[in-house]
């Protein structure tokens, strides 16, 4: 009787194996190619980084042009070899990993004819995403999840409180911008509005300060608003974080299931009532 991968057509075989290899760190020589993956990543983001130095540029140009089209190409060859193994070639492609992949190359090929675009291949660190698969530390992806799905679930709560904000720093800046009647920094209305959401913010520039007693006064009270008001959109992903945390450890005491919707009131599984 033949053996089952005397079975198996070879062009399926190589897919296996390569898609093993590229997609898995089950093995060593999988693991292997991660890491290899990973210092090209780092060893493309650092010549970016020391192509925009003059002096490095200028004396090592030929040396960085050809590791960057060396790099580039291996990119290339992995992310063609990636869409060859996979089944659902369209679900690759349009997956998160996918696009971070498309887009770490796409930028190297529009230098081409845009020179400029060669900055956006910092795009590639993006991908050291991957060490959370490599090394086994995806309870850390879980967590980071975790913090999408917290800002998503709050995003109509920190619009509207943006919204807040641009009316209040507008109005704020209209009265700085009466106050000190045109003053340096507050020669109009949208540089006052510029002053206004810099001191909002408690960032503070100092490039722009009143002059005048009572545009000092305006700009206290500002400030002091400012820590109160820089606040609230922290404390409303903090709070959804927590409901999204408590969510999570919901667990059947019956079945033990752990697949619970944020607000299941029964079990899908056993059909218990839920606490």
């Amino acid at each position: 009787m033949e053996k089952e991968h005397n079975l198996i057509p070879e062009d399926t075989l190589w897919k296996r194996f390569l898609y093993r290899v590229i997609n898995r760190s089950d093995t060593r020589l999988g693991k292997l190619f991660d890491i290899v993956l990973l210092i090209l990543i780092l060893l493309s983001t650092l010549i970016v980084m020391m192509e925009s130095i003059p002096w490095l540029d200028k004396k090592f140009h030929i040396t960085f042009l050809i590791l960057e089209w060396i790099i580039s190409l291996l990119f290339t060859i992995e992310y063609s070899m990636r869409i060859a193994v996979v089944k659902n070639k369209r679900h690759y492609i349009f997956s998160f990993f996918g696009i971070i992949d498309f887009l770490s190359l796409i930028p190297f090929y529009l230098s081409l004819f845009f020179p400029v675009t060669k900055y956006f291949l910092i795009f590639r660190m993006l991908r050291m995403l991957r060490i959370f698969r490599i090394f086994n530390l995806l309870d850390f992806m879980n967590d980071g999840y975790l913090i999408v799905k917290a800002l998503k679930n709050s995003s109509r709560k920190i619009y509207i409180f943006l919204l807040f904000l641009i009316i209040f720093s507008v109005i704020v800046g209209s009265m700085m911008f009466m106050v000190e009647g045109g003053r340096p920094g507050f020669e109009s209305i949208p540089q006052s509005i510029y002053w206004a959401v810099v001191t909002v913010t408690t960032v503070g520039y100092g490039d722009v300060s009143p002059i005048t007693p009572l545009g000092k006064f305006f700009a206290v009270i500002l400030m002091l608003a400012g820590y109160s008001i820089i606040a609230v959109p922290t404390g409303i992903v903090t709070a959804e974080m927590r409901n999204k945390r408590q969510n999570l450890e919901k667990i059947c005491d019956r079945c033990g299931n752990e697949d619970i919707d944020d607000d299941a009131r029964y079990c899908k599984q056993c059909g218990k009532k839920l606490a």
